[in-house]
């Protein structure tokens, strides 16, 4: 939700005490007293309120297809992302925790069974926790490969500029390309669908600025059966660079250019989101 609050740029500030919704859910918001819960309630409440709508831009058939990718991400594609974070890679998620004292690591334990003990009920009841590792694992693989397909070298999945299920799909994906070291959905993300990581990384920049990403983090850190080391990722035939040079640049935006070691033709880092093409001029791009 915090990202599409971005995207639309309203003004917002975050709770943290851990408050539910009346309806016991999260995440929710609160404007003029009035409390609404859930992604797709929450963004008509704002639409009708406060006149924003990222999917204006969009035809019928468009708005359609966006829908139909939101469902996939929230009904399933989260629990396969939740069933490897909470259940099949508990002790890394556990270390991953932001808590700290002398109390800390009992703390994290208490924290991340409980979690994974209501994940793993809510996975039986929603009926893909009971399902094999072997299975879910494979649900998982499909839906990114989707995501990947319907990315192609777009700059978001429905064309040039972001709309709402741009919010959903990265929340998501970043939970594999930041938080889930090691595991099937990064090897994924960080290798064969490249283009979904460099999705994330665009819209981390652009959206995100403050949140500051090491470039080790776009390696695989971990063996395969297919390599001898880590995959970087310096194919660029992923890309987006479609519309990139006709649009104004966010207020976003970041203001100045990032740079790594190894840089494409233009001097611009391989690791660097398509954004910053949008601040170069085509005459500077052709020389």
């Amino acid at each position: 939700m915090e990202t599409y609050l971005r995207m639309a740029d309203l003004p917002y500030q975050n709770y943290f005490g851990g408050k539910l919704s009346r309806q016991g859910k999260m995440p929710w918001i609160e404007y003029n007293q009035e409390q609404v819960c859930g992604m797709e309630f929450m963004i008509d409440f704002l639409e009708e309120k406060l006149g924003v709508n990222l999917n204006k831009g969009l035809s019928l058939q468009e708005k359609a297809v966006s829908r139909a990718v939101t469902k996939m991400v929230e009904e399933h594609f989260y629990w396969t992302i939740a069933y490897c974070q909470w259940v099949d890679n508990l002790e890394v998620t556990q270390e991953m925790l932001a808590v700290s004292g002398p109390m800390g690591h009992l703390l994290k334990w208490i924290l991340s069974h409980l979690t994974s003990g209501i994940v793993k009920r809510e996975m039986y009841g929603h009926g893909i926790g009971r399902l094999s590792k072997e299975e879910v694992y494979s649900l998982m693989e499909k839906d990114m490969r989707t995501l990947a397909m319907l990315l192609g070298n777009k700059k978001y999945i429905m064309g040039p500029k972001p709309s709402s299920v741009d919010a959903t799909v990265f929340s998501h994906l970043a939970q594999a390309m930041w938080t889930l070291p090691g595991t099937r959905p990064e090897q994924l993300i960080k290798g064969e669908l490249i283009n979904l990581a460099m999705y994330c990384e665009r819209i981390r920049r652009k959206f995100w600025p403050e949140w500051f990403v090491d470039v080790d983090d776009f390696y695989y850190d971990g063996s395969s059966e297919d390599s001898d080391g880590p995959s970087r990722l310096l194919d660029l035939g992923l890309y987006s660079r479609t519309d990139t040079l006709q649009e104004i640049s966010s207020p976003h935006s970041l203001d100045s250019q990032s740079h790594t070691p190894s840089s494409d033709c233009t001097g611009y880092s391989l690791f660097d989101s398509d954004m910053d093409a949008e601040m170069v001029e085509p005459e500077q791009l052709k020389s």
